[in-house]
């Protein structure tokens, strides 16, 4: 199963149905369905269950998936080498990064990058954090752009940049006029923050169990700028970087910052890869522009304002 074949199969398991999958690939449905009849009976199961006009991979199909995936992956890389050595001032970067990122840090890197490979082009995925991270372990992204650091192993890492993290509260709020406050004096507080699985809800819970308080958490968003927003509509607090979604002077009306004097109340960013993947020349040229970018920064210590 090579090329065609698995273009084919992958996308006929993302989309579970036969019919939108042979509008997808541009083929006659009963073709894929025979396509699908001929595999099956090689390998002697069946790869997905039937209901009606729906299919659904089974755990045969479920093994045969990831199998391809890692298979479509190699082979694109692979392609993308050999790209690399007819052109390397041509090439892909698959970029992956926290949605957070997407509105500065990305596009700052890329487009000083680009000042200077213009002939290299980005493919962009952003996600939550535990999804990232997959993204780099299955080989679907070359790099991607997180925090905080992560735990798994095979992960290559180096910081960009570290952002201090304040507390967030309405501007009516009986701490908004505090110069600092410390985790520990917010037991009793209402959180708003992001859903497990987010890299912001990590460190929040890193936090709360280094001052050993349980956070109480009245609304959850996938997205920083609709946390801040929440908070300014009085509805609780929340830990958010210093510069990201708003700067330390509150970009949002009814919404007041006070820095945090817990120690690591600090955000790391950085960038990872997969140490095990010999990288391709587009993206270790981009790889190094980024360390050559935090250098330049002088010591990656954001400011305080």
């Amino acid at each position: 199963m090579l090329g065609d074949d698995l273009l084919w199969f992958t996308t006929l398991a993302e989309l579970e149905r036969v019919g939108a999958a042979a509008d997808r690939l541009h083929i006659a449905q009963p073709t894929l369905s025979r396509m699908l009849a001929r595999l099956e009976r090689r390998l002697g199961v069946e790869l997905f269950d039937r209901h009606g006009k729906r299919i659904e991979l089974n755990d045969f199909g479920r093994i045969y998936y990831e199998h391809a995936r890692r298979a479509q992956s190699e082979l694109d890389a692979a392609a993308q080498a050999v790209a690399d050595r007819t052109d390397p001032a041509k090439g892909v970067v698959r970029l992956s990064f926290l949605h957070s990122f997407g509105r500065w840090l990305v596009p700052q890197l890329i487009g000083g990058f680009r000042r200077g490979s213009a002939r290299i082009s980005f493919t962009l995925w952003q996600g939550a954090f535990d999804a990232v991270i997959d993204q780099i372990v299955d080989g679907t992204a070359d790099l991607a752009i997180v925090s905080p650091r992560p735990s798994a192993a095979g992960l290559g890492w180096h910081k960009l940049l570290d952002q201090p993290l304040v507390l967030a509260v309405p501007a009516e709020h009986r701490l908004a006029a505090r110069r600092h406050i410390r985790i520990a004096d917010l037991a009793d507080a209402e959180f708003i923050t992001m859903p497990t699985g987010f890299g912001m809800r990590r460190i929040l819970e890193e936090l709360c169990a280094a001052a050993n308080i349980r956070p109480r958490i009245a609304f959850e968003s996938t997205d920083l700028v609709t946390v801040a927003g929440l908070v300014a509509a009085g509805l609780g607090v929340a830990v958010l970087p210093l510069e990201d979604p708003i700067p330390a002077t509150g970009a949002l009306s009814g919404l007041v910052t006070v820095p945090l004097a817990d120690a690591g109340a600090v955000r790391d960013v950085g960038l990872i890869w997969s140490a095990t993947v010999p990288p391709s020349d587009a993206v270790r040229r981009f790889r190094d522009f980024t360390e050559d970018w935090a250098r330049r920064r002088g010591g990656i210590q954001m400011p305080r304002r």
